[in-house]
């Protein structure tokens, strides 16, 4: 009887490792963490969906399927470590912040929440070791997800399901025209960051009118101009008394600002990196 032997490396026991991080996170706090609200949905999304690409990544691997996914399988692999390591850092910051501060529940469900926690920072720590491993180097040839722009991408449509979390109540932002305007801004530069991630993964990018490069280069100039215009928009009419509703500004709003400054120049830095892009893709 033929013997399967499976070969291992630095980045399979990574994979495991982040495999049975976010199993453990998602498993624990959907068993006795008696969570609730929109906030703990995201969570266990985030943890549950890591889970599940990286089990696929590692069995399409292990079982050298890699030629039959239609794919561009070197552009995948490192777009869903990327987007694990993310999703489960989000995780690891909103978790804590919204169910383990100031929370009155029973000492078991507390504990459940710790082990969560716990778990969830493991998880992102082996993401970053995954994306650490598998990122494209200086002077390397590798596929544009693998490059500092593919993965900035990665981190602007991140940020951006942040914020949609942050404000998925419509009385945040429809008290006034330029809420609106950010609004339009983050789904639109989201829209076109993902659709950038899915033509590369899809090996798609020569179905443009237009040369990939220049298209990068176009977006990249909008996608700026427009967080710049919200950057400033969305503090101004959310936080000066002349403008924002009934209400003190909410802790939400807040890391929206934040989060806004924060994807500008993650946008800015992606321009700039387009700008002298020399990696080729494949």
């Amino acid at each position: 009887m033929p013997v399967v032997v499976f070969p291992t490396s630095r980045l399979l026991w990574v994979r495991v490792a982040a495999l049975l991080f976010t199993c453990v996170a998602f498993s624990v706090a959907a068993h006795g963490a008696a969570l609730y609200g929109g906030m703990a949905d995201w969570c266990i999304f985030c943890w549950a969906f890591s889970f599940a690409c990286t089990l696929l990544v590692l069995l399409v691997e292990q079982f050298g399927l890699q030629a039959r996914i239609p794919v561009s399988w070197s552009n995948f692999h490192i777009t869903i470590a990327c987007y694990g390591a993310l999703l489960c850092l989000s995780a690891s910051v909103i978790f804590p912040l919204f169910f383990l501060r100031n929370q009155p529940v029973s000492s078991d469900a507390r504990d459940h929440r710790i082990v969560s926690t716990v778990f969830s920072c493991l998880a992102t720590v082996a993401y970053m070791g995954e994306v650490s491993l598998t990122k494209a180097r200086p002077g390397e040839v590798a596929g544009y997800m693998a490059t500092a722009p593919g993965l900035l991408k990665v981190c602007q449509t991140s940020l951006a399901c942040v914020i949609f979390i942050l404000v998925s109540d419509a009385v945040s932002y429809n008290h006034h025209a330029a809420l609106k305007w950010c609004m339009a801004v983050y789904c639109i530069c989201f829209i076109l960051s993902m659709a950038v991630v899915l033509l590369c993964v899809g090996e798609c990018t020569g179905c443009l009118p237009i040369p990939f490069s220049k298209f990068l280069s176009a977006y990249g100039l909008l996608a700026v101009i427009m967080y710049l215009t919200a950057t400033i928009l969305w503090p101004v009419f959310q936080f000066d008394k002349q403008y924002r509703g009934a209400g003190s500004a909410s802790s939400k709003l807040i890391a929206v600002a934040v989060l806004t400054a924060l994807n500008f120049l993650l946008y800015l830095a992606d321009l700039a990196y387009t700008a002298r892009l020399v990696f080729v893709s494949v």
